[in-house]
């Protein structure tokens, strides 16, 4: 009997192992998505620099977009595969999962609204980075776009 117990925990461990490396791979594909908005910004406004044309300030807003887009899919994926995680440890009972099974699809807002596109898109840690860069970006292009008017 506690050799099938040992078995199961065993399962249990490395099925636990397997979503918290997909959980690793989403968090460091988030990071990535933010140094690259910040480097493509920065290099916009290198260029800027050196041509003085401000639509390269401006340039720098339809990458961050994307860029913000992009992020917020992934941390949706790690929220959905951190709700599996919590199932598969028992810490939550929200979707009953099987040995080895990772159904993020049910983890929709129906269950939570964390699981919500939106809910991400708009979440605190994401909005305040992306939001803060266009922000910038307008002030500075339209500050030195209409510098003569001021």
């Amino acid at each position: 009997m506690t050799e099938v117990k040992r078995n199961i925990d065993e399962e249990k461990m490395q099925h636990l192992e397997f979503i918290q490396n997909i959980i690793t791979r989403m968090n460091t594909n988030s990071f990535q998505l933010k140094s690259l908005a910040i480097t493509i910004v920065t290099a916009l406004m290198a260029i800027y620099a050196s041509t003085t044309k401000v639509i390269f300030i401006f340039l720098g807003i339809p990458p961050t977009l994307l860029f913000w887009f992009l992020d917020s899919y992934y941390l949706q994926q790690e929220r959905k595969f951190r709700g599996v995680y919590n199932d598969v440890a028992s810490l939550k009972d929200i979707v009953k999962v099987k040995q080895y099974e990772m159904p993020i699809q049910k983890y929709t807002k129906k269950i939570d609204k964390q699981f919500s596109y939106w809910n991400v898109f708009f979440s605190p840690t994401i909005k305040w980075l992306y939001l803060s860069v266009i922000l910038f970006l307008i002030i500075i292009g339209v500050l030195i776009r209409y510098k003569d008017c001021l």
